[in-house]
């Protein structure tokens, strides 16, 4: 898996080794700085209420930092060769319809931390090189069924700290090779089946710090590959049976924490095979299910819960003893053992280990 950093990296190669376009204009627009025969545009913080305007040879544009107040149609109607574009911290409100029309070579698009609440149907048009779009730190509430359907080379989409409430069926149309969806801190409270369908090669999905009390089984089951899922921070009470099936084999952390968790179903692990770092912590957990299999875990946190330290829990402490992994984790109960640490409760002395049932095979015929 590519980090950020390394992806930034490579975009900035790409951006210096691309070749210069024909009719660049014969000098740099006022109050701005250019470099490398004006393929670089950089006009961070200079007060500019307008888009200026740059040719085709331009590649890079940085306007961060400026009050722009909104993007109208057709903003970068002359800016034809971008590939990176730079809007972080401009007061933006609005993206109008075909605010990027003609950003045909567009791979990198940031609109970080800005206010924005609306984008129209039709916003991204012409967006179909863009591989990695920064929405977070806005105020958008809703997303327009198939705005990102232009996308269809969408790897990375930040969609954290925003106000979404919802999400329908049809919201990522046409991004189906998106890899990584952030959606962090935002208000979501329902994920509609069928709202996940379009990005099934999902491998990091963040979900952490919304307002989800269920989870979101009918909307994620058709996800096949996710490594990464994090859904610490939602009143989530309970995790049902089969919730990471679709992708169990493939799961490799999981963030469950701060949640008020009090319980999973049985089954709720069921075809996770794969998982190495798992965080239970600050729930309200007494025991784990039978369907969690230790052997793949390298980290496991499990502090701040009420563990019952009956043979229920016995699988927790085999493991515990057979690795060098001993997270901490205090018994609530029963009351002889209440403060101990799990590793080191006597409580585990007296548990059976259930023999496997041995799988039954053709009778013979004597």
């Amino acid at each position: 898996m590519r980090s950020a950093s390394s992806l930034l990296l490579l975009g900035s190669c790409l951006l210096a080794l691309a070749p210069a376009g024909q009719g660049a204009p014969a000098q740099c627009p006022g109050q701005c700085h250019c470099h490398g025969d004006l393929q670089h545009v950089i006009c961070d913080s200079v007060g500019l209420k307008k888009i200026p305007r740059v040719s085709e040879a331009t590649k890079l544009l940085n306007m961060q930092r400026n009050p722009l107040g909104s993007l109208s149609t057709g903003s970068f109607g002359e800016s034809r060769g971008l590939v990176s574009l730079h809007l972080q911290h401009c007061q933006i409100r609005q993206v109008a319809a075909q605010a990027f029309k003609g950003l045909k070579k567009l791979v990198y698009l940031y609109l970080s931390n800005n206010d924005i609440t609306s984008i129209e149907p039709g916003a991204f048009e012409d967006l179909s090189e863009l591989t990695y779009l920064y929405l977070d730190g806005n105020q958008i509430a809703d997303l327009p069924k198939g705005v990102f359907a232009p996308m269809i080379n969408l790897f990375i989409l930040q969609l954290n700290d925003n106000r979404l409430r919802d999400l329908q069926p049809g919201t990522f149309a046409g991004a189906k090779d998106l890899r990584w969806l952030h959606m962090s801190g935002n208000q979501l409270s329902v994920m509609q089946p069928g709202s996940l369908d379009d990005v099934e090669n999902l491998a990091i999905l963040h979900l952490d710090r919304n307002k989800l009390s269920l989870y979101p089984s009918a909307a994620m089951s058709k996800l096949r590959v996710v490594e990464e899922l994090t859904l610490g921070n939602n009143p989530m009470r309970s995790i049902p049976d089969n919730a990471f099936q679709s992708f169990g084999r493939y799961m490799e952390k999981l963030h469950l924490d701060n949640m008020g968790l009090e319980k999973f179903s049985d089954g709720a692990f069921t075809g996770v095979t794969a998982v190495k770092s798992l965080h239970l912590d600050g729930n309200k957990l007494r025991s784990l299910p039978r369907s969690l299999d230790f052997r793949t875990i390298t980290n496991l946190t499990l502090t701040s819960n009420p563990w019952a330290c009956t043979c229920t829990l016995a699988p927790l402490r085999r493991w515990m003893d057979s690795s060098r992994i001993r997270p901490d984790a205090l018994c609530a109960s029963p009351p002889l053992h209440r403060g101990k640490q799990v590793r080191d409760s006597s409580a585990f002395s007296g548990c059976k280990v259930k023999p496997k049932k041995a799988k039954k095979g053709p009778l013979k015929r004597h």
